[in-house]
């Protein structure tokens, strides 16, 4: 795909996994590294299962899938609406999320092709929601990078604000704003090796995101 950066271990593993079912939806950072955007490598693939309260067998038979195709699957954590697989094809790892979700998704999702793999993807709108709620929760670098390249990229922030709740009841465009106020950039950016040049815009979007979002909750 034109904006295709998923590695090759992550294509194949979509395409091992896409034999399970029920079906799942790709979201996250893998659905706008390797769907939407490209703007970046992520480690991880997040696969939701969206109106079921569990995963049921679904992390046993994915691990049976993997490991037939001779990688590499160890358990990290196992609960009844979550699980957390490492996949290792001997030369690259991923971290592979299996997510039940009770309700359904604010938008019906979209239907994509990663190489010869049909797949369903979470549209921007609930990516962009999502990782709202993500930011507020927490305000990790690679989530502020991803609400930058989605605003880039024309998403509508307002938009997300107003479905951010149904992904998180706690949210509010003040109380993210109020979190991002203390999100302390600059040495979090230096830790992972970003330029200083890389870390200022950061930093200046940080500031930028705190002032749209106070403008959206200020009535009118």
């Amino acid at each position: 795909m034109l904006h295709d950066k998923l590695t090759p271990l992550q294509r194949r593993i979509l395409r091992v996994l896409s034999r399970l079912t029920p079906r799942w939806t790709l979201t996250g950072g893998a659905a706008l590294a390797g769907v939407y955007l490209g703007h970046r490598t992520t480690r991880d693939l997040d696969l939701f299962w969206r109106s079921r309260p569990t995963l049921g067998g679904v992390p046993s038979e994915a691990q049976v899938l993997l490991r037939a195709e001779r990688l590499d699957v160890v358990a990290l954590r196992t609960a009844p609406a979550f699980a957390q697989l490492r996949v290792s094809d001997g030369d690259d790892v991923c971290i592979v999320d299996l997510v039940a979700e009770p309700f359904a998704p604010i938008e019906p999702p979209n239907h994509a092709k990663i190489e010869e793999t049909e797949v369903d993807v979470d549209s921007v709108h609930e990516i962009f929601a999502a990782k709202l709620s993500a930011l507020l929760g927490r305000t990790e670098l690679r989530d502020l990078a991803d609400v930058q390249a989605l605003l880039n990229a024309g998403a509508d922030l307002s938009a997300a604000v107003r479905d951010a709740p149904k992904k998180d009841a706690g949210f509010s465009a003040l109380t993210l704003a109020w979190v991002l106020r203390d999100f302390d950039v600059t040495p979090l950016a230096r830790a992972l090796g970003w330029s200083g040049e890389a870390a200022a815009g950061a930093e200046a979007f940080r500031e930028q995101l705190i002032d749209r979002l106070t403008q959206i909750a200020r009535p009118e």
